[in-house]
């Protein structure tokens, strides 16, 4: 089975991984942050405002490889502060709109840059 490693047009592409692999029906999602495409971080400070973000950038990472939330079947979500589970929680629920995956929710002390408050990968099966 060919492996696929995608960057991702109108996202930062780093030179270190793929956004996105996919290899037969099995897609995996790089963990996504709050950066645009210019490579800014954005919703400083703002737990909701990075969570649309990230959800907004998996999007795009899905719909690359013609998927969509519903075929996301496992996630895992780095925060770093358990008080962000409950904001994290409601933006994730919009865009999973009743197909909610197996779950993982990581409290960390810290991610990539001190700006992120919230990470999310996913692995997606398409038909």
């Amino acid at each position: 089975m060919p492996i696929e490693r995608l960057k991702i047009d109108g996202m930062q592409n780093a030179p270190t991984f793929s956004q996105v692999v996919r290899s037969g029906n099995l897609v995996f999602v790089a963990g996504q942050t709050a950066t645009d495409a210019a490579g800014n971080v954005v919703a400083k400070g703002d737990i909701t405002g990075q969570t649309e973000m990230v959800m907004q950038n998996m999007q795009r990472c899905l719909a690359a490889v013609g998927a969509d939330f519903s075929k996301v079947v496992k996630t895992t979500v780095y925060i770093t502060d358990a008080r962000y589970r409950e904001a994290v929680g409601a933006v994730r629920n919009k865009y999973f709109a009743g197909h909610l995956p197996a779950s993982t929710l990581v409290v960390c002390a810290g991610l990539a840059q001190p700006e992120y408050l919230v990470e999310i990968e996913a692995i997606a099966v398409q038909d």
